[in-house]
This record gives C-alpha cells, structure tokens and sequence, in this order.
C-alpha cells in the first residue's frame, strides 16, 4: 500500500513521474547498426535537391548582406572585423564569413559559392540525424527522421540559403545529439560531451550565445525529468561552458579590443535587448505555428495521429514511446516554445528544431502501423515532387522575377562606372553592390535626408537607388534647386507569366509591385548656378523623401 509520504504534493512534482511512466516508459530500439543503402541515399537525394540548383539571384536583404559581406572582407584580407561597405558590420561572429571566404578562394566570387557552405552545412545535419540519431532511437527511426527531413521544405528548402540558421542549425544538431549520446547512459560519455561543447563553441562564433540557450537547457531538464542517465556534476558543466568559451574568445577578445563597442551592439543590443525589448521583426507568440507546419509539409499531416499515438494510454503502445523521443520533442519543442516567446521573430529562427522534430516524427513512422501504410508512401512521393519543384523550379524563378538584377544593363550603365558615386536610400540594396562588386556604394536612412543632400553637393553626377516606391515620386519635389533627375528608371514587377489577363497584374501586386530591395534607379546632375536662379527651394516645409 502506497504510504501518504510518497505521493507528490505538487504539479512539478508530479512532470517527473507523467514524464517517465506515463508519457514515455518504453525503452529504446537496440537496432542501431547504421545501413550502406540508407547512408547511400542519404548522401545522394539531399545532395540532388541541394548542389544543382545553388546558382541563382541574392535575396534581398540577408543573402545580399551575407554575400557582400566576405567578398570586401577577401578584398581587404580582413579575418577579425567584419565589413560591409567599407563599414564595421559588428551585429554576427564571423565564422559563415570566413567559410563563405573560403569557398571563394578556391571556386572564385559568385552566388553559388557563397550558398555552398549553408548547403554542405544542412545536408551534414541530415547525415548527423541518421548517424548520430541511430545510436539512442535505433536505425529505423534515424533513417526515418533523416528522410522526413529531406522530403520537407524546412531544412533544405529554406537552410540552403545564405543566412546564419543553416550553418547554426548543424552545430545545434550536433550539439544536442552528442550531448544527449553523452548522457543517456549511467556513465557519462566524455568523448561525445566534449563533442558538444565543441559544436556550441562553433555555434558561438555563428550566431553567438543563442547556440548555448538551444541546447543546454534541453540537456538539464531531460536530465530532471528522467531521473535517469549519467550524472553530470557542475565541474562537467564548467567544462561544457569553458571549451566553448575557449573556441569563442580570441576572436570576441580581438574586435573588443579594436573595437570597444562591438561588446554592447551585440552581445547587449542583439542579444539580450532584441529578445526583452525587441525593435525589429516583431511578430505574436503564435507566428511560429504556421510556418513550423509549412515547414514540415507533408508530414505534417502526420501530427494528428502522432498526437493520439503520444497520448494513448494502450499499454503496448506506451511501450514504444522511450526516454528518447521523449528528448527529441523536449528539444525541438524548447527551440520553437524560446522564439515564440521573444518578440523579435525571422522565419529561419526555428530551423533548429527541425532536426529533432524529425526524429520524433521518425520515430512514429517506426513504432506504428503508419509506418506500412500507403498514406505514408503517396506523402513521401508528394513531398519529393514539392522539392524537386520547389528547389529546381520555383524558388530560382521568384529569385529572378523579383530580382533588381533582372534589369541587369540599367544597373550597369549607370552603376558600372567607379568615378560615378551610388548612393542607395532609404535602405542598402546589397546584391546589387555584389553583382557589381562595388564595396564603396553609401546609403542613408529617412532621417538623414540632409546627409543626403549634402553628399549629392560634392559630386555632379550620383546614381541614386531608390528602395521604396514612392521616393522616386517624392524626389522631384524635395531635391535642392541645384539638381535635376536626368534618368530614371523603374524596377516594377511585370505581370506574372503565364497568369490570364488582369490575374497577372493583381499577382505581381501581391508580391509588392517591385523588385526586392530597389524599386527605382534616378541620374541626378548637378546644374549650374545659373540655371538653377529661377527655382525655389523651401527647406522648412517637409524633411524627408518618403520611404522607410
């Protein structure tokens, strides 16, 4: 009989007890020796969706940024500071910089090669799942995971491009993986801990201290809710933290030092202001639902059945459900449940918990009867075709359609000359400066309307790239008497091809009426004074040309 001292007396109590008997008491598949086929496949579909199809226009603005960003620091042989537009860009570490630098020392300057380290990054997370993901969940479940995470948009889809998230989701991965290989069993596994610490050191010097929230938290609390596994005693902890410290801290040691207010801009105004009092992206706690269902389309029509299966209290399904998958939902769920909490929200921001998800996802697919049956079999079917099109199809034809580059011998007649200075307003157009490779173009915000004016002064000829859509309207009225737009001309999006009649129209207003990051190109020449005596300027009655 159960003595009145035994039973919990609380709520958090009582998570260890549902999270162990209840939820997942099984135990986990010994079938963990890794498959030639499986591997094989592994290798060769995500590298057919990835590597053929990594040539096609920047997206405006981070691939741009990201791009320009290594090429001027390969030009001026700078490895500590990073710089865009002759500028100190002190918001990321550098590491996707100097891979991206990397690849362009060996296959030359070009959107291909800058896309190349995401890509070979997100198909090692693929890789990692099976090879990694196998060792606690068992081989079935691994190359399930693997395969749902080849097959959905999430990861390959979106990862390959040029942002810090696929190359952060790897170490993650990693991270998580190793570090839970480290702890599931009674002794802990130094090798595999070591291992993770070094992954987030590396996830340090990509996105900075976001790569130690991701995993350690998950860690611990697997560790709370068990009650089982190794003991990780604090000097573990210390050890995790200091190797991850020591990969991170020279380089964050060097740009202090050469640049003392790099240490506020990002680890205080990025990093712990941007989540407690953000002030761009914002967006609901709810953002994430939709776009983590996008993601894993179209297994996630399997999360209703998964759902009944993780809440079915049939003894010899309970049985399947191990400690281990238990993890893997803890740590792609805290992954999401973090970045819906912080007010500043990307769409990339949740490529971390994909893996996990994944595995768990695998893992159903492995202990039911779903995964025999041919539903599952027509949505694999499905959700390669959405790849194949998606990734050969539609991605580079929206990459081209809504590119300032389509109107390519506009923006090299007038951009291609060194002597002639370009100035973007009221945001930077950075694929344009890379395609053109032009690391001195300046650009001003709203709110320097009269930096502006004074920069047209020293020149009497400027390119002026104009983001928004009504400052080119606005500009005829707000220009000094002194200058006149000798040339424009507009990057509006034509009717989309192949749309019927007024559908095209309405379409390409959707997409929002022109290209990403440039809606218009003006010459401004500076007149003489002569020809200027006639005209009126009144400074007073509004200071700003209209953009954002």
């Amino acid at each position: 009989m159960q003595t009145t001292t035994s039973v919990p007396r609380s709520f958090l109590a009582c998570l260890p007890f549902l999270w162990s008997s209840v939820l997942f008491p099984g135990k986990s598949d010994q079938t963990t020796a890794w498959r030639w086929p499986a591997l094989l496949l592994l290798l060769l579909l995500p590298g057919l969706l990835l590597y053929p199809c990594l040539s096609f226009y920047l997206f405006e603005p981070d691939e741009g940024r990201y791009a320009e960003i290594p090429r001027e620091m390969l030009l001026h042989g700078e490895w500590i500071t990073p710089l865009l537009q002759g500028e100190l860009y002190l918001d990321k570490p550098p590491l996707l910089y100097w891979l991206v630098m990397l690849s362009y020392s060996i296959f030359g300057v070009h959107d291909w090669a800058a896309r190349l380290i995401p890509a070979l990054a997100v198909h090692a997370a693929v890789l990692l799942v099976y090879l990694i993901g196998r060792r606690g969940l068992g081989e079935r479940t691994a190359f399930r995971g693997a395969l749902i995470l080849t097959l959905t948009p999430g990861l390959l889809g979106i990862g390959r491009l040029l942002t810090m998230d696929g190359l952060l989701t790897l170490w993650t991965t990693l991270g998580l993986l190793a570090g839970f290989e480290a702890t599931r069993t009674p002794a802990l596994k130094r090798g595999w801990w070591l291992l993770a610490a070094a992954a987030c050191g590396l996830g340090l010097m990509t996105k900075g201290p976001i790569a130690w929230i991701l995993v350690l938290p998950p860690l611990w609390l697997q560790r709370r809710l068990t009650g089982g596994g190794a003991e990780v005693r604090w000097w573990d902890w210390l050890a995790f933290l200091a190797i991850g410290t020591v990969i991170a801290l020279p380089w964050y040691a060097a740009l202090c030092w050469s640049n003392p207010a790099f240490a506020r801009h990002f680890l205080w105004d990025h990093n712990i202001m941007r989540f407690l009092q953000p002030f761009d992206h914002l967006e609901p706690v709810w953002y994430y639902l939709p776009l983590l269902a996008i993601a894993l389309l179209p297994a996630t029509l399997l999360l209703i059945p998964m759902a009944r299966y993780l809440g079915a209290g049939d003894a010899r399904v309970a049985a399947t459900r191990s400690s281990e998958l238990g993890f893997m939902l803890l740590a792609g769920l805290w992954c999401v449940l973090f970045f819906s909490v912080s007010g500043s929200k990307l769409p990339t921001y949740i490529l971390p918990a994909l893996p996990l998800l994944a595995l768990a996802l695998g893992h159903f697919l492995a202990h039911s009867d779903w995964g025999q049956a041919r539903t599952v079999k027509v949505l694999a079917s499905l959700g390669l075709t959405m790849q194949l099109l998606g990734h050969f199809v539609l991605v580079p034809w929206y990459a081209e359609y809504r590119s300032p580059l389509r109107q390519w011998p506009d923006i090299a007649s007038h951009c291609g000359d060194r002597s002639t200075p370009v100035i973007c307003y009221p945001r930077m157009c950075h694929s344009v400066a890379f395609y053109l490779g032009r690391e001195e173009i300046t650009w001003y915000r709203s709110k320097d309307i009269d930096k502006l004016r004074a920069a047209l002064r020293e020149n009497p000829k400027t390119v002026l790239l104009l983001a928004h859509r009504h400052s080119l309207t606005a500009l005829h009225q707000f220009l000094p008497p002194e200058f006149e737009i000798q040339q424009a001309a507009h990057f509006g999006l034509p009717p989309v091809p192949g749309a019927p009649g007024q559908w095209g129209k309405q379409l390409a207003k959707t997409f929002g009426e022109t290209s990403l990051g440039l809606a218009d190109l003006a010459v401004v020449r500076r007149q003489a004074v002569s020809q200027t005596a006639t005209k009126t300027f009144l400074p007073g009655s509004n200071n700003s040309i209209s953009g954002n």
